[in-house]
């Protein structure tokens, strides 16, 4: 027998694949858990794989779906795809053994809906495999103009739709791999923590997973009326109208340079798109209706997830990271800062008055992180904990103080630091920004050690490790160098915000 047909083998519903054996894990690379979404697929929901004669070859990841380059840490050009094959699983076991029924964990990444895919080294996530004699599983999801801008004649959200056929193929072949089907929990992170939320409201999601750890939840879900003028102008950019018949003829990768350009104008764009402009994002999950009936918030409200145990939680310095990106720190001036508060606190003038008196000895540049910490990502993670408990379901809440290895530099405790904590891949992708050398400290392997833990407890039993949320006492669990119990740390930014409906962004004017 050759070493290429000495790897473990596991038998799904579409045919036979073979993995490698690596380090005490069996692990399988590139499943296809749909069709390619080109040709007659191209901007439709996805369609179930072709089955396969044989033992196909599970060696290597699947091409990442096309995206734009460069992005939070992540700076290099990927390769226009040589194949079309996007849409593909990974499976790390302890051992493929149907009989095992080991929990589930299954990773949704980030990257601002417009970049990503399941092979990023900073999403290995083996050691979270074996700490937690669990089956990991991570996969692709169309991102940007394939996956969620909206065009005429295509479904909307592609790519939350992809993550339900993912989703699907794990409780149809998750039990080959050694994992329990009744056990899935989805993790994931800005974006992926934004899907999640997304697959909560999703009445395709419903019973295909059984809990949910949402990490910085994005607050930005458009409206149908702006998603379809931000697609008029991306597909202005590629000088095509906003349809999938007449897009289709261009290719995939082609695409994601009209996405790009977008980006940098965006700020033209205010009087129409509000603030969405400034995020210079023009990709979210969007209100339609029909594969997202409404905002994760008042779906959760209502009680559609009471039966998912929810953990959730976001950074305290979330909006550093792009600050710092940006090359503004200590730079905003007051003009800049009173424009921003009013843009963002809810009530403008009012919101501005209200963050300068709870923050009486912020300078500017704090002031500006600080409401659009609150805006895009601490509020939201907030509120979707207060939803669920309203809705007589039960969530867990975090958040992470640790200011990150310099704890005198100028990220603190910043956007997607969760990340290589919890995966513990110090020197991979962002963490390579965090962690200089890809080193950890004591305090970070602790750290990891203390909330690698709490997610796969989570994912066995449903609880972490700390009390559940409810909005009389508010217990967090506050993960900085001694992890300790105590109410939410923002109480200043939650009154700020109360009563707040985080609705669809609209189209102005």
């Amino acid at each position: 027998m050759t070493k290429s047909e000495s790897g473990p083998v596991a038998r799904t519903a579409s045919g036979a694949v073979r993995g490698r054996a690596e380090q005490g894990l069996s692990v399988f690379r590139g499943i296809p858990f749909a069709e390619p979404p080109v040709g007659a697929n191209r901007f439709q929901a996805p369609r179930p794989p072709r089955p396969w004669d044989g033992v196909r070859e599970a060696y290597a990841f699947g091409p990442p779906p096309p995206q734009e380059p460069g992005f939070l840490g992540r700076t290099a050009r990927l390769p226009a795809p040589q194949d079309n094959g996007w849409l593909t699983v990974n499976v790390w076991t302890p051992d493929a053994d149907p009989s095992a029924a080991r929990p589930v964990m299954v990773w949704i990444y980030g990257g601002a809906f417009k970049l990503g895919h399941g092979g990023q080294p900073g999403y290995d996530p083996q050691h979270i495999a074996r700490a937690g004699d669990a089956v990991l599983v991570t996969f692709n999801y169309r991102v940007g103009m394939e996956g969620f801008a909206l065009w005429a004649g295509a479904p909307a959200n592609r790519g939350l739709l992809d993550q339900v056929a993912a989703l699907e193929w794990v409780q149809q072949n998750i039990t080959a791999f050694g994992g329990d089907p009744d056990r899935v929990t989805v993790f994931g992170e800005s974006a992926g923590a934004g899907s999640i939320a997304s697959l909560l409201a999703m009445p395709r999601a419903r019973g295909l997973f059984r809990r949910a750890v949402a990490q910085s939840v994005p607050g930005t879900f458009f409206s149908a009326d702006l998603a379809r003028d931000m697609a008029a102008a991306l597909a202005a950019e590629a000088g095509r109208s906003p349809t999938a018949a007449d897009l289709s003829t261009v290719a995939p990768h082609r695409l994601t340079e009209a996405g790009a350009a977008l980006g940098t104008t965006m700020l033209q764009y205010t009087d129409r798109w509000g603030q969405a402009a400034p995020t210079t994002v023009p990709f979210a999950p969007v209100v339609d209706g029909d594969v997202l009936p409404t905002t994760p918030w008042a779906a959760l409200a209502s009680g559609a997830a009471r039966e998912v145990d929810l953990l959730v939680g976001h950074n305290r310095d979330e909006y550093r990271l792009f600050l710092v990106m940006a090359g503004l720190d200590g730079k905003v001036t007051d003009d800049l800062a009173t424009a921003t508060l009013r843009r963002y606190a809810p009530g403008g003038e009012r919101g501005e008055a209200a963050y300068r008196a709870a923050f009486p000895d912020a300078s500017p540049t704090r002031l500006f992180e600080r409401v659009q910490t609150d805006w895009l990502f601490a509020i939201p993670t907030l509120r979707l904990a207060e939803a669920q408990h309203r809705g007589g379901g039960r969530a867990h809440v975090y958040e992470l103080t640790w200011p990150g290895p310099d704890s005198d530099g100028p990220l603190g405790a910043c956007h997607a630091l969760d990340v290589p904590l919890l995966f513990g891949t110090y020197g991979a992708d962002l963490g390579a920004l965090l962690f200089p050398g890809g080193r950890p400290t004591p305090e970070a392997e602790r750290l990891t050690t203390f909330m690698r833990a709490a997610w796969t407890s989570f994912a066995r039993t449903g609880d972490p490790g700390w009390p559940a949320y409810d909005p009389a006492s508010r217990p967090v669990q506050v993960l900085d160098a001694e992890p300790t119990v105590a109410p939410y740390p923002e109480e200043r930014s939650r009154r700020i915000w109360e009563g707040y409906d985080f609705a669809p962004l609209p189209l102005l004017g």
